[in-house]
Protein backbone atom coordinates (compact mmCIF):
# COMPACT_ATOMS: atom_id res chain seq x y z
CA UNK A 1 0.00 0.00 0.00
CA UNK A 2 1.47 3.51 -0.95
CA UNK A 3 1.60 5.86 1.85
CA UNK A 4 -0.73 9.13 2.33
CA UNK A 5 1.09 12.42 1.65
CA UNK A 6 1.37 15.54 -1.04
CA UNK A 7 3.06 13.56 -3.14
CA UNK A 8 2.80 11.17 -6.36
CA UNK A 9 4.80 7.60 -4.82
CA UNK A 10 6.00 6.27 -8.04
CA UNK A 11 7.67 3.02 -6.87
CA UNK A 12 9.72 1.48 -4.15
CA UNK A 13 13.43 1.95 -3.60
CA UNK A 14 14.10 -0.16 -0.42
CA UNK A 15 13.70 -0.63 3.19
CA UNK A 16 13.88 -2.38 6.56
CA UNK A 17 11.71 -3.26 9.03
CA UNK A 18 11.13 0.06 10.47
CA UNK A 19 10.25 1.77 7.31
CA UNK A 20 10.69 2.45 3.61
CA UNK A 21 12.08 4.64 1.01
CA UNK A 22 10.40 5.85 -2.20
CA UNK A 23 10.61 7.54 -5.10
CA UNK A 24 7.75 10.44 -5.85
CA UNK A 25 6.85 13.20 -7.61
CA UNK A 26 5.60 16.72 -6.25
CA UNK A 27 2.80 18.89 -7.50
CA UNK A 28 4.98 20.54 -9.88
CA UNK A 29 6.58 17.66 -11.18
CA UNK A 30 10.07 17.69 -8.96
CA UNK A 31 11.53 14.42 -7.94
CA UNK A 32 12.41 13.74 -4.08
CA UNK A 33 13.02 10.57 -2.27
CA UNK A 34 10.39 10.18 0.69
CA UNK A 35 11.50 7.86 3.65
CA UNK A 36 8.45 6.69 5.65
CA UNK A 37 8.33 5.18 8.99
CA UNK A 38 5.89 2.31 9.22
CA UNK A 39 3.29 -0.49 11.51
CA UNK A 40 5.04 -0.86 14.78
CA UNK A 41 7.73 1.63 14.50
CA UNK A 42 5.10 4.56 13.63
CA UNK A 43 2.63 3.66 16.44
CA UNK A 44 6.11 3.64 18.99
CA UNK A 45 6.57 7.30 20.63
CA UNK A 46 9.85 6.16 20.55
CA UNK A 47 10.89 5.63 17.63
CA UNK A 48 8.57 8.67 16.05
CA UNK A 49 11.07 10.74 17.65
CA UNK A 50 14.16 9.03 16.80
CA UNK A 51 12.96 9.15 12.97
CA UNK A 52 12.12 13.24 13.95
CA UNK A 53 15.25 13.65 15.37
CA UNK A 54 17.80 11.44 13.42
CA UNK A 55 16.21 13.54 10.65
CA UNK A 56 17.14 17.07 12.12
CA UNK A 57 20.78 15.62 13.35
CA UNK A 58 21.63 14.62 9.70
CA UNK A 59 20.56 18.39 8.24
CA UNK A 60 22.49 20.22 10.86
CA UNK A 61 25.64 18.18 10.73
CA UNK A 62 28.36 20.15 7.97
CA UNK A 63 27.98 19.00 4.58
CA UNK A 64 24.55 17.36 6.06
CA UNK A 65 21.72 15.73 4.37
CA UNK A 66 18.98 19.04 3.86
CA UNK A 67 15.00 17.79 3.59
CA UNK A 68 12.51 19.47 1.62
CA UNK A 69 9.88 19.22 4.12
CA UNK A 70 8.25 16.64 6.39
CA UNK A 71 5.40 15.60 8.40
CA UNK A 72 6.57 13.75 11.55
CA UNK A 73 3.63 14.44 13.28
CA UNK A 74 1.47 11.55 10.27
CA UNK A 75 0.02 8.40 11.38
CA UNK A 76 2.97 6.99 9.50
CA UNK A 77 6.04 10.23 9.75
CA UNK A 78 7.79 10.86 6.58
CA UNK A 79 10.59 13.28 5.39
CA UNK A 80 10.95 14.15 1.73
CA UNK A 81 14.54 14.87 0.19
CA UNK A 82 14.92 16.46 -3.35
CA UNK A 83 16.79 13.94 -5.87
CA UNK A 84 19.31 16.45 -6.54
CA UNK A 85 20.44 15.97 -3.24
CA UNK A 86 20.95 11.79 -3.79
CA UNK A 87 20.02 9.25 -1.43
CA UNK A 88 18.48 11.30 1.32
CA UNK A 89 15.60 8.58 1.86
CA UNK A 90 17.79 5.73 2.36
CA UNK A 91 20.33 7.34 4.19
CA UNK A 92 17.68 8.20 6.78
CA UNK A 93 17.23 4.34 7.22
CA UNK A 94 20.31 3.33 7.00
CA UNK A 95 21.09 6.03 9.98
CA UNK A 96 17.86 4.33 11.91
CA UNK A 97 17.97 0.73 11.14
CA UNK A 98 21.04 -1.70 10.02
CA UNK A 99 19.08 -3.85 7.88
CA UNK A 100 17.92 -2.03 5.34
CA UNK A 101 17.67 -3.74 1.69
CA UNK A 102 17.39 -1.75 -1.41
CA UNK A 103 15.18 -2.87 -4.28
CA UNK A 104 17.59 -4.02 -7.15
CA UNK A 105 15.43 -3.97 -10.22
CA UNK A 106 11.73 -4.55 -9.88
CA UNK A 107 10.41 -1.11 -10.15
CA UNK A 108 7.18 -1.38 -8.66
CA UNK A 109 7.72 -4.39 -5.87
CA UNK A 110 6.94 -4.13 -2.04
CA UNK A 111 10.18 -4.98 -0.07
CA UNK A 112 10.44 -9.25 0.34
CA UNK A 113 9.21 -11.11 3.54
CA UNK A 114 10.72 -14.36 4.11
CA UNK A 115 10.25 -16.69 6.94
CA UNK A 116 8.45 -15.47 10.08
CA UNK A 117 7.39 -12.26 10.64
CA UNK A 118 10.03 -9.48 11.03
CA UNK A 119 10.40 -7.97 14.15
CA UNK A 120 11.17 -4.34 14.45
CA UNK A 121 14.40 -3.87 16.81
CA UNK A 122 13.85 -2.52 20.07
CA UNK A 123 13.59 1.70 20.91
CA UNK A 124 16.40 3.43 20.52
CA UNK A 125 18.31 4.50 23.15
CA UNK A 126 19.76 8.41 23.61
CA UNK A 127 23.36 8.43 23.29
CA UNK A 128 25.76 11.44 23.77
CA UNK A 129 27.84 12.71 21.05
CA UNK A 130 26.78 12.95 16.97
CA UNK A 131 25.00 10.18 15.77
CA UNK A 132 26.24 7.95 12.90
CA UNK A 133 24.87 5.69 10.40
CA UNK A 134 24.78 1.63 10.42
CA UNK A 135 27.45 0.12 8.74
CA UNK A 136 27.17 -1.13 4.99
CA UNK A 137 27.54 1.22 1.86
CA UNK A 138 24.53 2.37 0.05
CA UNK A 139 23.45 1.19 -3.76
CA UNK A 140 22.07 3.28 -6.12
CA UNK A 141 18.52 4.63 -4.66
CA UNK A 142 16.42 4.85 -8.04
CA UNK A 143 14.85 1.02 -9.47
CA UNK A 144 14.74 2.10 -12.87
CA UNK A 145 18.48 2.14 -14.34
CA UNK A 146 18.66 3.73 -17.46
CA UNK A 147 21.93 2.70 -19.45
CA UNK A 148 25.37 1.66 -17.77
CA UNK A 149 26.09 2.34 -14.27
CA UNK A 150 29.64 1.60 -13.16
CA UNK A 151 28.65 1.08 -9.73
CA UNK A 152 27.37 -2.16 -8.78
CA UNK A 153 24.77 -3.01 -5.91
CA UNK A 154 26.42 -4.15 -2.92
CA UNK A 155 24.63 -7.63 -1.50
CA UNK A 156 22.19 -7.34 1.57
CA UNK A 157 22.35 -9.52 3.59
CA UNK A 158 18.89 -11.06 4.48
CA UNK A 159 16.20 -9.78 7.33
CA UNK A 160 16.61 -11.86 10.42
CA UNK A 161 12.76 -12.41 11.66
CA UNK A 162 14.21 -11.62 15.17
CA UNK A 163 15.12 -8.45 16.69
CA UNK A 164 18.12 -6.48 15.64
CA UNK A 165 20.67 -6.69 17.78
CA UNK A 166 22.29 -2.84 17.23
CA UNK A 167 20.19 -0.05 18.85
CA UNK A 168 19.43 3.07 16.18
CA UNK A 169 21.44 5.77 17.51
CA UNK A 170 19.27 8.78 19.15
CA UNK A 171 19.61 11.71 16.88
CA UNK A 172 19.81 13.84 19.73
CA UNK A 173 23.11 14.77 21.31
CA UNK A 174 22.27 14.53 25.12
CA UNK A 175 23.55 12.40 27.79
CA UNK A 176 22.09 8.35 27.44
CA UNK A 177 18.97 8.15 29.77
CA UNK A 178 16.92 5.00 30.02
CA UNK A 179 13.52 4.35 28.62
CA UNK A 180 12.06 1.92 30.84
CA UNK A 181 13.50 -1.28 32.23
CA UNK A 182 17.00 -1.69 32.00
CA UNK A 183 18.96 0.77 30.19
CA UNK A 184 20.34 -1.53 26.53
CA UNK A 185 23.77 -0.18 25.22
CA UNK A 186 23.87 0.84 21.32
CA UNK A 187 25.09 -1.17 18.80
CA UNK A 188 28.20 -0.72 17.22
CA UNK A 189 28.15 1.43 14.30
CA UNK A 190 30.11 2.29 11.42
CA UNK A 191 31.23 5.79 9.58
CA UNK A 192 29.07 7.03 7.23
CA UNK A 193 28.67 4.83 4.44
CA UNK A 194 30.15 5.99 1.24
CA UNK A 195 28.60 8.08 -1.79
CA UNK A 196 26.94 6.54 -4.47
CA UNK A 197 27.63 7.06 -7.94
CA UNK A 198 26.74 10.34 -9.07
CA UNK A 199 24.65 9.35 -11.88
CA UNK A 200 20.87 10.44 -11.42
CA UNK A 201 18.25 8.53 -13.76
CA UNK A 202 15.83 11.80 -12.76
CA UNK A 203 18.07 13.94 -14.07
CA UNK A 204 16.07 13.92 -17.38
CA UNK A 205 16.99 16.73 -19.87
CA UNK A 206 13.68 18.72 -18.99
CA UNK A 207 14.72 19.81 -15.61
CA UNK A 208 11.81 21.10 -12.95
CA UNK A 209 12.65 23.84 -11.12
CA UNK A 210 15.29 22.85 -8.29
CA UNK A 211 13.70 22.66 -4.83
CA UNK A 212 14.62 24.82 -2.22
CA UNK A 213 16.65 23.21 0.74
CA UNK A 214 14.93 24.25 3.94
CA UNK A 215 16.41 25.28 7.19
CA UNK A 216 17.12 23.36 9.87
CA UNK A 217 13.69 21.87 11.85
CA UNK A 218 12.42 20.60 15.03
CA UNK A 219 14.60 20.69 18.12
CA UNK A 220 14.59 24.34 18.79
CA UNK A 221 18.41 24.22 16.77
CA UNK A 222 17.10 27.09 14.26
CA UNK A 223 20.17 28.18 12.95
CA UNK A 224 19.72 32.27 12.17
CA UNK A 225 20.63 33.27 9.01
CA UNK A 226 22.03 37.38 9.42
CA UNK A 227 21.77 38.67 5.77
CA UNK A 228 20.24 38.83 3.16
CA UNK A 229 22.27 36.73 -0.05
CA UNK A 230 21.41 36.12 -3.46
CA UNK A 231 23.33 33.20 -5.00
CA UNK A 232 23.46 32.63 -8.61
CA UNK A 233 23.25 29.29 -10.02
CA UNK A 234 25.63 28.48 -12.54
CA UNK A 235 24.13 27.76 -15.75
CA UNK A 236 20.71 28.62 -15.15
CA UNK A 237 21.34 31.76 -13.53
CA UNK A 238 18.77 30.91 -11.22
CA UNK A 239 19.13 32.90 -7.66
CA UNK A 240 18.53 31.42 -4.10
CA UNK A 241 16.99 34.21 -2.27
CA UNK A 242 17.67 33.89 1.67
CA UNK A 243 15.80 36.28 4.06
CA UNK A 244 16.35 37.24 7.32
CA UNK A 245 13.97 37.37 10.22
CA UNK A 246 14.72 37.08 14.15
CA UNK A 247 11.64 34.91 14.60
CA UNK A 248 12.46 31.35 14.33
CA UNK A 249 8.78 30.74 13.83
CA UNK A 250 8.42 32.54 11.17
CA UNK A 251 11.82 32.22 9.58
CA UNK A 252 11.61 32.42 5.91
CA UNK A 253 12.51 29.61 3.55
CA UNK A 254 15.33 29.61 0.86
CA UNK A 255 14.19 29.69 -2.54
CA UNK A 256 14.84 30.10 -6.13
CA UNK A 257 13.47 33.26 -8.19
CA UNK A 258 12.37 30.78 -10.44
CA UNK A 259 10.39 28.39 -8.13
CA UNK A 260 8.57 31.34 -6.85
CA UNK A 261 7.89 32.28 -10.62
CA UNK A 262 6.18 28.66 -11.29
CA UNK A 263 4.38 29.03 -8.21
CA UNK A 264 2.50 32.24 -9.36
CA UNK A 265 1.74 31.68 -12.60
CA UNK A 266 1.59 27.72 -13.42
CA UNK A 267 -1.29 27.51 -12.04
CA UNK A 268 -3.07 29.27 -14.99
CA UNK A 269 -1.60 26.48 -17.31
CA UNK A 270 -4.28 24.58 -19.02
CA UNK A 271 -3.50 21.23 -21.06
CA UNK A 272 -5.05 21.86 -24.49
CA UNK A 273 -7.17 18.73 -26.25
CA UNK A 274 -8.70 19.52 -29.68
CA UNK A 275 -11.14 16.58 -31.64
CA UNK A 276 -11.29 16.80 -35.15
CA UNK A 277 -14.14 14.52 -36.67
CA UNK A 278 -14.97 14.58 -40.25
CA UNK A 279 -14.67 12.54 -44.09
CA UNK A 280 -11.55 11.88 -46.10
CA UNK A 281 -12.72 12.43 -49.49
CA UNK A 282 -11.08 11.52 -53.21
CA UNK A 283 -10.14 15.60 -53.51
CA UNK A 284 -11.49 15.09 -57.20
CA UNK A 285 -14.48 12.77 -56.77
CA UNK A 286 -15.08 14.07 -53.30
CA UNK A 287 -16.42 10.04 -52.51
CA UNK A 288 -15.91 9.35 -49.05
CA UNK A 289 -12.74 7.00 -49.15
CA UNK A 290 -14.57 5.77 -45.65
CA UNK A 291 -18.14 5.94 -44.58
CA UNK A 292 -17.77 6.11 -41.37
CA UNK A 293 -16.02 9.47 -40.12
CA UNK A 294 -12.67 9.79 -39.08
CA UNK A 295 -11.11 11.34 -35.59
CA UNK A 296 -8.28 12.92 -34.95
CA UNK A 297 -6.85 14.93 -31.85
CA UNK A 298 -4.03 17.74 -31.17
CA UNK A 299 -2.80 18.50 -27.98
CA UNK A 300 -0.69 21.66 -26.59
CA UNK A 301 -0.59 23.79 -23.81
CA UNK A 302 -2.05 27.20 -23.03
CA UNK A 303 -2.83 29.33 -20.32
CA UNK A 304 -5.58 31.37 -18.74
CA UNK A 305 -5.28 35.10 -19.09
CA UNK A 306 -9.01 36.53 -18.36
CA UNK A 307 -11.41 36.06 -15.04
CA UNK A 308 -13.89 35.12 -18.06
CA UNK A 309 -11.92 32.04 -18.99
CA UNK A 310 -10.00 33.41 -22.26
CA UNK A 311 -6.82 31.60 -22.97
CA UNK A 312 -3.86 31.85 -25.60
CA UNK A 313 -2.54 28.73 -26.99
CA UNK A 314 -0.47 27.71 -30.13
CA UNK A 315 -2.87 28.72 -33.09
CA UNK A 316 -2.00 25.74 -35.58
CA UNK A 317 -2.58 23.34 -32.91
CA UNK A 318 -6.23 24.10 -32.71
CA UNK A 319 -6.77 24.91 -36.15
CA UNK A 320 -4.07 23.31 -38.64
CA UNK A 321 -3.73 24.01 -42.14
CA UNK A 322 -5.62 21.66 -44.64
CA UNK A 323 -3.01 19.61 -45.54
CA UNK A 324 -1.83 18.78 -42.07
CA UNK A 325 -5.32 18.30 -41.33
CA UNK A 326 -5.84 15.73 -44.03
CA UNK A 327 -2.48 14.38 -43.10
CA UNK A 328 -3.52 13.42 -39.37
CA UNK A 329 -6.86 11.86 -41.00
CA UNK A 330 -4.99 9.91 -42.87
CA UNK A 331 -2.58 8.35 -40.24
CA UNK A 332 -5.64 7.90 -38.00
CA UNK A 333 -7.45 5.47 -40.95
CA UNK A 334 -4.25 4.23 -41.41
CA UNK A 335 -4.08 2.81 -37.96
CA UNK A 336 -7.86 1.47 -38.19
CA UNK A 337 -6.59 -0.06 -41.47
CA UNK A 338 -3.52 -1.72 -39.60
CA UNK A 339 -6.00 -3.12 -37.09
CA UNK A 340 -8.20 -4.37 -39.89
CA UNK A 341 -5.19 -6.41 -41.96
CA UNK A 342 -5.91 -4.43 -44.65
CA UNK A 343 -2.35 -2.71 -44.15
CA UNK A 344 0.84 -3.44 -43.12
CA UNK A 345 2.19 -1.45 -40.07
CA UNK A 346 5.25 -0.79 -41.90
CA UNK A 347 3.43 0.98 -45.33
CA UNK A 348 2.04 3.72 -42.79
CA UNK A 349 3.71 6.10 -43.82
CA UNK A 350 3.76 5.55 -47.57
CA UNK A 351 0.50 5.07 -47.53
CA UNK A 352 -0.43 8.52 -46.10
CA UNK A 353 1.98 9.96 -48.54
CA UNK A 354 0.93 8.68 -51.58
CA UNK A 355 -2.83 9.49 -50.82
CA UNK A 356 -1.72 13.02 -48.98
CA UNK A 357 -2.13 15.04 -52.55
CA UNK A 358 -5.12 13.23 -53.69
CA UNK A 359 -7.21 13.25 -50.10
CA UNK A 360 -8.84 15.96 -48.57
CA UNK A 361 -10.95 16.19 -45.04
CA UNK A 362 -14.24 17.65 -45.10
CA UNK A 363 -17.59 17.75 -42.73
CA UNK A 364 -20.45 15.90 -43.72
CA UNK A 365 -20.69 17.28 -46.76
CA UNK A 366 -17.88 18.07 -49.16
CA UNK A 367 -18.31 21.93 -48.79
CA UNK A 368 -18.30 22.15 -44.56
CA UNK A 369 -15.46 22.04 -42.48
CA UNK A 370 -14.65 19.29 -39.96
CA UNK A 371 -16.42 19.19 -36.69
CA UNK A 372 -14.22 21.23 -34.26
CA UNK A 373 -14.38 20.05 -30.10
CA UNK A 374 -11.89 21.74 -27.84
CA UNK A 375 -11.41 20.71 -24.19
CA UNK A 376 -9.19 22.07 -21.60
CA UNK A 377 -7.44 20.03 -18.22
CA UNK A 378 -5.76 21.28 -15.39
CA UNK A 379 -2.59 20.26 -12.91
CA UNK A 380 -2.43 16.34 -13.95
CA UNK A 381 -4.30 15.78 -17.33
CA UNK A 382 -5.53 12.95 -19.76
CA UNK A 383 -5.41 12.19 -22.86
CA UNK A 384 -8.79 11.76 -25.10
CA UNK A 385 -10.81 13.01 -22.41
CA UNK A 386 -14.00 15.00 -23.06
CA UNK A 387 -16.10 14.34 -19.89
CA UNK A 388 -15.27 16.20 -16.23
CA UNK A 389 -12.70 17.04 -15.32
CA UNK A 390 -11.88 18.44 -18.82
CA UNK A 391 -13.46 22.18 -19.83
CA UNK A 392 -15.42 22.49 -22.85
CA UNK A 393 -14.69 25.64 -25.16
CA UNK A 394 -14.43 27.14 -28.56
CA UNK A 395 -11.94 28.95 -30.40
CA UNK A 396 -12.67 32.95 -30.89
CA UNK A 397 -9.83 33.64 -33.42
CA UNK A 398 -6.75 32.73 -34.59
CA UNK A 399 -3.51 34.49 -36.25
CA UNK A 400 -1.55 33.17 -39.08
CA UNK A 401 1.98 32.10 -38.76
CA UNK A 402 3.25 35.27 -40.01
CA UNK A 403 1.40 37.14 -37.31
CA UNK A 404 2.20 34.88 -34.54
CA UNK A 405 0.66 31.70 -34.95
CA UNK A 406 -1.40 32.22 -31.63
CA UNK A 407 -4.90 31.46 -31.11
CA UNK A 408 -7.51 32.75 -28.64
CA UNK A 409 -9.87 30.62 -26.88
CA UNK A 410 -12.88 30.67 -23.92
CA UNK A 411 -13.40 27.37 -21.63
CA UNK A 412 -17.00 27.63 -20.42
CA UNK A 413 -15.53 28.47 -17.04
CA UNK A 414 -14.96 31.64 -15.02
CA UNK A 415 -13.22 32.19 -12.38
CA UNK A 416 -9.91 30.13 -13.41
CA UNK A 417 -6.65 31.31 -12.57
CA UNK A 418 -4.90 34.12 -14.39
CA UNK A 419 -1.39 34.42 -15.83
CA UNK A 420 -0.63 38.13 -15.72
CA UNK A 421 1.07 39.88 -19.02
CA UNK A 422 4.19 41.71 -18.58
CA UNK A 423 4.09 43.99 -21.94
CA UNK A 424 6.53 46.90 -20.05
CA UNK A 425 9.27 45.37 -19.94
CA UNK A 426 11.70 44.24 -22.83
CA UNK A 427 12.99 41.11 -23.31
CA UNK A 428 16.83 41.83 -24.31
CA UNK A 429 19.63 38.28 -25.41
CA UNK A 430 21.05 37.01 -22.13
CA UNK A 431 17.18 37.73 -20.30
CA UNK A 432 16.63 34.83 -17.89
CA UNK A 433 13.38 33.60 -18.30
CA UNK A 434 11.03 30.04 -17.23
CA UNK A 435 9.18 27.35 -19.87
CA UNK A 436 6.79 25.72 -18.39
CA UNK A 437 4.34 23.81 -20.13
CA UNK A 438 2.73 20.28 -20.47
CA UNK A 439 4.74 17.48 -20.87
CA UNK A 440 4.95 13.86 -20.93
CA UNK A 441 6.71 10.04 -21.10
CA UNK A 442 4.12 7.77 -22.07
CA UNK A 443 4.34 6.99 -25.38
CA UNK A 444 0.17 6.83 -26.69
CA UNK A 445 -0.52 10.15 -26.51
CA UNK A 446 -4.15 9.13 -26.24
CA UNK A 447 -3.76 7.69 -22.92
CA UNK A 448 -0.74 9.04 -22.16
CA UNK A 449 -0.73 11.53 -18.65
CA UNK A 450 0.37 14.91 -19.00
CA UNK A 451 1.95 16.93 -16.29
CA UNK A 452 3.13 20.50 -15.97
CA UNK A 453 7.05 20.89 -16.63
CA UNK A 454 9.11 23.94 -16.43
CA UNK A 455 12.87 25.06 -17.54
CA UNK A 456 14.92 27.18 -16.76
CA UNK A 457 16.18 29.10 -19.63
CA UNK A 458 17.87 31.77 -21.27
CA UNK A 459 17.23 34.49 -24.52
CA UNK A 460 20.13 32.89 -26.72
CA UNK A 461 18.63 35.49 -30.17
CA UNK A 462 16.11 37.07 -31.45
CA UNK A 463 15.01 36.83 -35.20
CA UNK A 464 11.32 37.28 -37.04
CA UNK A 465 8.58 35.25 -38.61
CA UNK A 466 6.81 37.42 -40.98
CA UNK A 467 5.53 40.72 -39.20
CA UNK A 468 6.45 39.61 -35.89
CA UNK A 469 9.79 39.85 -33.83
CA UNK A 470 9.96 37.42 -31.58
CA UNK A 471 13.39 35.84 -29.37
CA UNK A 472 14.99 32.12 -28.99
CA UNK A 473 15.66 30.94 -25.80
CA UNK A 474 18.06 28.07 -24.94
CA UNK A 475 15.90 25.26 -23.93
CA UNK A 476 12.13 23.52 -24.29
CA UNK A 477 9.88 21.06 -22.43
CA UNK A 478 8.68 18.74 -25.01
CA UNK A 479 6.57 18.78 -27.60
CA UNK A 480 3.44 18.93 -26.03
CA UNK A 481 4.69 22.81 -24.51
CA UNK A 482 3.81 24.59 -27.49
CA UNK A 483 1.39 27.03 -26.45
CA UNK A 484 2.60 27.08 -22.91
CA UNK A 485 3.98 30.23 -20.88
CA UNK A 486 7.39 32.06 -20.95
CA UNK A 487 7.30 33.78 -17.73
CA UNK A 488 9.88 35.93 -16.08
CA UNK A 489 11.36 35.82 -12.79
CA UNK A 490 8.29 37.60 -11.37
CA UNK A 491 6.43 35.27 -13.01
CA UNK A 492 4.48 37.44 -15.52
CA UNK A 493 4.24 36.44 -18.98
CA UNK A 494 6.76 37.33 -21.46
CA UNK A 495 5.42 35.67 -24.45
CA UNK A 496 3.93 32.21 -25.49
CA UNK A 497 5.98 29.16 -26.83
CA UNK A 498 6.11 28.31 -29.69
CA UNK A 499 7.81 25.45 -32.56
CA UNK A 500 11.29 26.98 -33.98
CA UNK A 501 11.31 26.27 -37.43
CA UNK A 502 14.85 27.24 -37.90
CA UNK A 503 16.34 24.00 -35.45
CA UNK A 504 16.49 20.64 -37.00
CA UNK A 505 14.05 19.20 -34.25
CA UNK A 506 11.58 21.88 -34.33
CA UNK A 507 11.64 22.13 -30.56
CA UNK A 508 9.40 24.55 -28.85
CA UNK A 509 12.06 27.61 -28.11
CA UNK A 510 10.63 30.02 -30.23
CA UNK A 511 8.88 33.15 -28.27
CA UNK A 512 6.02 35.13 -29.41
CA UNK A 513 6.02 38.04 -27.30
CA UNK A 514 3.79 39.39 -24.84
CA UNK A 515 3.08 42.72 -26.89
CA UNK A 516 1.56 40.23 -29.66
CA UNK A 517 -0.68 38.47 -26.89
CA UNK A 518 -2.05 41.96 -25.35
CA UNK A 519 -2.74 42.81 -29.37
CA UNK A 520 -4.99 40.05 -30.01
CA UNK A 521 -6.76 40.53 -26.69
CA UNK A 522 -7.41 44.24 -27.81
CA UNK A 523 -8.79 42.84 -30.89
CA UNK A 524 -10.95 40.80 -29.53
CA UNK A 525 -12.06 42.94 -26.47
CA UNK A 526 -10.53 40.65 -23.88
CA UNK A 527 -8.71 42.50 -20.49
CA UNK A 528 -6.01 41.02 -19.17
CA UNK A 529 -6.84 41.77 -15.24
CA UNK A 530 -6.33 39.97 -12.09
CA UNK A 531 -9.29 38.82 -9.81
CA UNK A 532 -9.78 39.12 -6.51
CA UNK A 533 -8.83 35.45 -6.17
CA UNK A 534 -5.69 35.78 -8.26
CA UNK A 535 -4.57 38.63 -6.20
CA UNK A 536 -5.16 36.82 -3.14
CA UNK A 537 -3.51 34.04 -4.08
CA UNK A 538 -0.44 35.85 -5.06
CA UNK A 539 -0.53 37.74 -1.85
CA UNK A 540 -0.52 34.20 0.53
CA UNK A 541 2.58 33.30 -1.49
CA UNK A 542 4.34 36.83 -0.76
CA UNK A 543 3.25 35.70 2.80
CA UNK A 544 4.46 31.96 2.68
CA UNK A 545 8.07 33.40 1.09
CA UNK A 546 8.37 35.90 3.74
CA UNK A 547 8.11 33.12 6.73
CA UNK A 548 4.07 34.62 7.37
CA UNK A 549 2.73 31.32 7.74
CA UNK A 550 -0.04 31.58 9.75
CA UNK A 551 -1.19 34.37 6.87
CA UNK A 552 0.18 32.45 4.25
CA UNK A 553 -2.39 29.43 5.43
CA UNK A 554 -5.60 31.79 5.96
CA UNK A 555 -4.71 33.47 2.28
CA UNK A 556 -3.84 30.22 0.13
CA UNK A 557 -6.94 28.54 2.04
CA UNK A 558 -9.05 31.37 0.87
CA UNK A 559 -7.87 31.03 -2.20
CA UNK A 560 -8.50 27.11 -2.88
CA UNK A 561 -11.96 27.77 -1.59
CA UNK A 562 -12.52 30.08 -4.50
CA UNK A 563 -10.56 28.42 -7.21
CA UNK A 564 -10.49 24.77 -6.94
CA UNK A 565 -8.72 24.29 -9.75
CA UNK A 566 -5.65 25.95 -8.28
CA UNK A 567 -3.95 22.65 -6.49
CA UNK A 568 -0.80 24.74 -6.50
CA UNK A 569 -2.37 26.63 -3.54
CA UNK A 570 -3.26 24.09 -1.98
CA UNK A 571 0.02 22.62 -1.67
CA UNK A 572 1.44 25.90 -0.74
CA UNK A 573 -0.76 26.10 1.78
CA UNK A 574 0.52 22.17 3.23
CA UNK A 575 4.04 23.78 3.26
CA UNK A 576 3.06 26.63 5.14
CA UNK A 577 1.24 24.26 7.94
CA UNK A 578 4.22 21.99 7.76
CA UNK A 579 6.75 24.47 8.72
CA UNK A 580 4.56 26.64 11.67
CA UNK A 581 3.80 23.03 13.05
CA UNK A 582 8.02 22.74 12.86
CA UNK A 583 8.24 26.15 14.03
CA UNK A 584 6.14 25.46 17.29
CA UNK A 585 7.81 22.59 17.64
CA UNK A 586 4.61 19.97 17.39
Amino acid sequence: MQPVGPYRFTHVLGGSVVGKAWAAIDSQGRFVTVAVLEGAAAADQRWREAFAGMADSLAQQPGGQAYAYADFSAESPWVAYPSEAGPGAERLLRALSADYQPVPTDIGAEMPVSGAPQTIPNPPQPVSGEPQPTSGAPVMPWAIQVGPVSAQPVSAQPVSPQPVSAQPVSAHPVSAQPVSGTPQSPGPHATAPAEPTSYDPFAAPDRRIKPSEPRPRRTGLWLGITALVLVVLAGVGGAIVWANSGDPKKSPPPYTLEERAVAIASPSLVYVEVVYTGYLRDKATKTPLRAAPITFNRRCSGFVVSTTGHAFTNGLCVRPAADTATQNALYSLGRILIEEKKLESAKLDEYVATNLKKSVFTGMDAGQEPEVRLFGQFNVAKGNVTDSPAIPGEIVRTWDPEMGNVALVKLAQERLPVAELNTTDAVQQGTQLVSVGYATSDKDPLTATYTVASKPVIVAGSGSVGQVSGHRVNGDVGIHSRGGLVIDTSGRVAGILDNDEELPDKANRAVVPAATLAAMLGEAGVTNELGDTDRLYRSGLDAYFAGDYAGAITKLASTTDSSPTNLVAQTYRQHAADRQKIGNGD
